[in-house]
């Protein structure tokens, strides 16, 4: 994305005390003339933010203001390694929540609304972020959380909730209860808002179908705020981002150098405003691309596409390169097919074994088998590669009140 003067501006400000007030960035940026960055070529030459970088600062090396400042703190999961502890001021939970309020409206969703927050709370950023969004709208929040998923339907039949904040794996598991139960007539749910893992089309359309919901994609990190920093709108085309609190580049995953509009690579964010962890040139891992162009819906904010996998979600066998969202694409043209599947990589008599577990309708022994073909054939021309397809029964593969796991190496 071209920077705005706006951006620069704000970039400018927040370098130029930015060694001063953070020791983690003192040492990052040693020896760096940052007065000198006076425009975006400048600014890119600046070196970049890693994950690596905010697990070393832990606990709260990365704060970047003293702690009497600090009201809350919150945590990246901490599943593969050091937990990232992220410190926020009043003033960065007042912005995270007016974000959040934004995406609220762009989805359409008002004050008479009843919102049904299902992600976590506590540490993880996802579920408080949901609920003071909703409150500064004015909307009831349902502040349920994940699991108990009794209490989750109870709930929202008896205070007809009208719109479900998920993952879109949970929003899945609820669909199909919903359905099981047979009392889709007694929930009021009109729109979904999903977020935290990437999704693919065929579980968009299942989701949508059972629950009967207008569904939109929300965007969001730990390091940068949370859940809410962009979201679609009605017309699905990308995700609007509020570049009025952050700068983004797309960059080559290997070089890092930009790349042109609408070229997948990995996001990379800055923040503009942040106080009590500002981030500069952070890489997300996150693949997407720029979206060109003006979104019909009229708003004046820049679009990413959808999240398209994640870099170190990538898998290598038989010297090919296969990241989740290429499965979630291949599977879904294929008819009798469902949205749920799994990858298990293994090691055998000396060679690596893809195993595809998909789910399908299909009892019949020869109807599996034929959908079974379909799909090695499928796998070895869009992936190059020749995995073992499993057909199992819809429901068989686990479901999620969280993130579902996709990809399972044995190998090692």
């Amino acid at each position: 994305m071209k920077m705005k003067p706006e951006q620069l501006r704000l970039i400018r400000r927040q370098l130029s005390t930015l060694c001063e007030r953070s020791p983690f960035y003192r040492t990052k940026f040693a020896g760096l003339d940052l007065d000198a960055v006076r425009s975006e070529e400048d600014f890119r030459r600046l070196p970049f933010t890693q994950k690596e970088d905010l697990r070393e600062a832990y606990p709260l090396g990365l704060a970047a203001v003293p702690e009497s400042e600090i009201v809350r703190i919150h945590s990246s999961s901490g599943t593969t390694g050091t937990p990232v502890i992220i410190p926020y001021t009043r003033q960065d939970v007042t912005d995270w929540a007016e974000m959040f309020k934004r995406c609220y409206e762009t989805a359409e969703i008002t004050a008479e609304d009843r919102i049904h927050v299902t992600p976590g709370y506590g540490l993880w950023t996802a579920g408080i972020g949901f609920q003071t969004g909703a409150e500064l709208l004015g909307a009831m929040v349902i502040p349920m959380g994940p699991g108990n998923t009794d209490k989750q339907l109870q709930m929202m039949m008896d205070l007809r909730s009208t719109v479900l904040c998920a993952t879109s794996s949970y929003a899945l598991l609820l669909a199909e209860e919903i359905a099981r139960r047979k009392i889709r007539e007694k929930i009021c749910l009109k729109k979904g808002v999903i977020g935290s893992e990437r999704w693919g089309e065929k579980m968009r359309r299942r989701i949508a179908d059972e629950l009967g919901v207008e569904l939109y994609d929300i965007y969001g990190l730990t390091e940068i705020y949370g859940p809410g920093i962009g979201m679609s709108c009605k017309y699905a085309c990308g995700m609007h981002m509020w570049d009025d609190y952050f700068y983004y580049e797309i960059v080559h995953p290997q070089t890092g150098e930009p790349l042109p509009e609408g070229e997948i690579g990995e996001l990379v964010i800055t923040t503009l405003r942040k106080e009590g962890a500002p981030l500069i040139r952070y890489r997300t891992h996150d693949l997407t691309r720029e979206v060109p162009g003006d979104c019909p819906c009229g708003l004046p904010y820049p679009r990413i596409d959808i999240i398209l996998g994640r870099t170190d979600d990538m898998v290598k066998i038989k010297g090919v390169n296969i990241f989740p969202g290429q499965i979630d694409e291949l599977l879904r043209d294929v008819e009798d097919v469902s949205s749920e599947y799994q990858v298990m990589l293994d090691h055998l008599n000396g060679r690596d074994i893809m195993t595809l577990f998909f789910e399908t309708g299909l009892s019949a022994k020869a109807d599996r088998r034929r959908v079974e073909k379909a799909v090695q054939v499928r796998c070895k021309e869009k992936l190059g590669v020749t995995v073992t397809p499993m057909a199992v029964a819809i429901g068989e593969l686990p479901r999620s009140e969280k993130k579902s796991t996709r990809i399972f190496d044995n190998r090692y």
